[in-house]
């Protein structure tokens, strides 16, 4: 639905429909998806400046444009990604189009298994050393029942000082509750959340938000016209922000 969503071919009738359910209760998803994605690649650029070298993408879904191992080693030509997912068909287009690349690696696991994900992503990332944890627009996947909460405090347990939680999710408000229904069929439902349920990952992970902290995600360091992005945020009911490990 995501890749639909995001203008990608790799999606079937199934996702097609679901998705114009969604679009019949809120027509601002579309907006959401591409800023959202558009989220990841500043942020992405932001981390390898401030000297990142290691991503972890977990729920990372279809490969598509601006992918983070590319936007990653544009700006810094040795940073290491491993991608993260649990869809067999997710896996299999990541793994054709990574399979020349040694700086990039994909994973077959579940985020529900964090410690599993870190052993795994051991093999090619060094936890040892600062790395950035990305989990964009994946948390609302992750019911109660499943202690996302806990999810990320192992996750970042693992890493060291300088190390970076990265997080957007759904806000929960009255658009977004109304087109949770074209999740229904989904592998994975939504589930929605507040600002201060979404802050409080960061807090889980011991981590603190660089400015300008947890945004609407066209907020977050616009890096052309603001004022765009302030129109846009109007319609976004998603949260963004990158927090850091002291």
């Amino acid at each position: 639905m995501y890749d639909f969503l995001l203008g990608g071919k790799d999606n079937y009738e199934c996702d097609r429909a679901a998705v114009a359910e969604v679009l019949r209760s809120n027509q601002a998803a579309k907006l959401c998806a591409l800023e959202n994605r558009a989220f990841l690649c500043r942020v992405v650029r932001f981390l390898a400046g401030a000297g990142i070298r290691q991503f972890l993408d977990i729920g990372s879904g279809f490969p598509a444009e601006s992918n983070v191992h590319e936007v990653a080693q544009r700006a810094a030509p040795d940073a290491l990604t491993v991608y993260v997912d649990y869809d067999p068909v997710v896996l299999t287009h990541a793994r054709a189009l990574l399979a020349t690349d040694a700086r990039t690696d994909v994973v077959c696991e579940d985020m529900r298994r964090p410690e599993k994900i870190l052993q795994e992503a051991a093999v090619l990332l060094d936890f040892g050393e600062p790395v950035a944890v990305l989990l964009v627009a994946s948390l609302h996947f992750v019911t109660t029942a499943d202690d996302p909460y806990g999810i990320v405090a192992t996750l970042m347990d693992a890493t060291v000082p300088g190390s970076y939680l990265v997080v957007s999710h759904v806000l929960e408000t009255a658009g977004t509750r109304a087109a949770v229904g074209g999740y229904e069929g989904a592998s994975a439902p939504v589930a929605l959340r507040d600002e201060a349920e979404i802050a409080a990952f960061f807090a889980a992970a011991d981590a603190e938000l660089v400015e300008p902290g947890l945004v609407r995600v066209p907020l977050w360091r616009p890096e052309m016209h603001p004022e765009l992005a302030c129109k846009d945020a109007e319609r976004v009911d998603v949260l963004g922000g990158v927090g850091r490990r002291a």
